[in-house]
């Protein structure tokens, strides 16, 4: 039952809590990364995951850091959204890798056309003087990529292993 609660709610917190993150501060702490890696290793080791397939999601991962990296030195990512992107790829090794990138990538494109389009309208009184909105809104900053990320990441969860492995029905309702 623990097991299967790890798996419904971990990775889909974390995610959710690095796009809450990015949302108001505009940065994702290195915390939530390392949660993330953590809660791979732990749920990995628990669910009885062999040698071979962890290290073929540690591959995934590593490819992702070293492309996301590369970005983040071009400046066209942030460094928490990088490595969200890397821990998240962990998660789903290669076989949802694809389909968790090009996700990301449609959110992703679709977020920043809709913040260049809203940082182009004056921000309505009511909401002007608060900083998450004003950093948002302020044409200088960057996007929250890890909004798209977490979105991205949160449409293939479900259709991951760690998610087939759940005993939903210990869940129904009577």
């Amino acid at each position: 039952m623990i097991l299967d609660l790890a798996r419904l709610l971990l990775f889909p917190a974390l995610m959710a809590f690095a796009a809450a993150s990015d949302l108001f501060t505009m940065t994702i702490s290195n915390r939530v990364s390392l949660a993330l890696v953590a809660g791979f290793f732990a749920l990995a080791l628990m669910s009885g995951m062999g040698l071979y397939d962890i290290l073929s999601h540690l591959g995934a991962g590593a490819a992702v850091l070293v492309v996301a990296f590369g970005c983040f030195a071009m400046g066209w990512v942030g460094g928490g959204d990088a490595k969200v992107a890397a821990s998240a790829a962990l998660w789903f090794g290669f076989a949802h890798l694809m389909n968790y990138l090009l996700y990301a990538s449609l959110f992703g494109g679709a977020l920043t056309l809709l913040l260049l389009q809203f940082r182009q309208w004056p921000l309505p009184y009511p909401f002007a003087g608060q900083a998450w909105l004003d950093r948002l809104h302020a044409k200088e900053s960057g996007i929250p990529y890890g909004i798209a990320l977490a979105i991205g990441a949160l449409m293939i969860y479900p259709e991951t292993e760690w998610i087939k492995a759940v005993d939903l029905a210990r869940f129904a309702l009577p």
